[in-house]
């Protein structure tokens, strides 16, 4: 502006100005460093990462307890005195009919698995091998697998890394194999594991 008349690039800026302070967020409280979300806020990502805590979905963390979140495809971890706790991103079941959600536990570790495909998976892909042996670079279930109460479920890894973050999974709960390998050394045969 000069001499008191208007221009248009003042015009422009102070709308794209007044555009922009209308899209941030509020803050919940004078003073507060927290955001509060508008009513009409729209979320434009598609993480759904959420920090949860054990106290949620356990009564106690007696040997360790795995809270599996296919919401936002992560895996969390407390060791039974709570001093250790990891969280890992995850793959997870393909659909809703592919996942199982409830509590279940640790009932067997295996290093190297060897990975044999459900009957149903073997009906939706019969181009499948019926055995892929443990170690080979294809096996589905990576360098470790924890193997659940629940027949077919794992919580394992995987060399298919674009699997993670994903639903990709036929049910169980895909790791990157150094997050399984790690998770593998934390977890023992009873430790609680929750999938919701």
């Amino acid at each position: 502006m000069t001499d008191g008349k208007v221009n248009r690039r003042a015009v422009l800026g102070g709308a794209v100005g007044v555009a922009g302070l209308a899209a941030l967020p509020a803050f919940a409280q004078e003073g507060s460093t927290e955001f509060a979300e508008p009513a009409s806020s729209v979320r434009n990502n598609i993480s759904s990462f959420r920090m949860l805590n054990w106290q949620d979905y356990f009564d106690n963390t007696r040997n360790g307890v795995i809270l599996a979140d296919t919401t936002s495809r992560a895996l969390h971890y407390w060791s039974e005195d709570q001093s250790i706790y990891r969280l890992y991103p995850t793959s997870v079941p393909l659909n809703e009919e592919l996942t199982r959600r409830g509590l279940t536990s640790v009932v067997q570790k295996v290093v190297n698995p060897t990975w044999r495909p459900t009957a149903n998976m073997l009906q939706r892909n019969p181009e499948w091998p019926p055995v892929v042996e443990g170690g080979a670079p294809d096996n589905p279930l990576g360098t470790r697998a924890l193997y659940l109460g629940w027949p077919a479920y794992r919580v394992h890894g995987t060399h298919d890394t674009r699997k993670i973050g994903r639903r990709s999974s036929s049910g169980c709960i895909g790791l990157y194999n150094e997050h399984i390998e790690e998770l593998f050394e934390f977890a023992k045969v009873g430790t609680q594991v929750r999938l919701i």
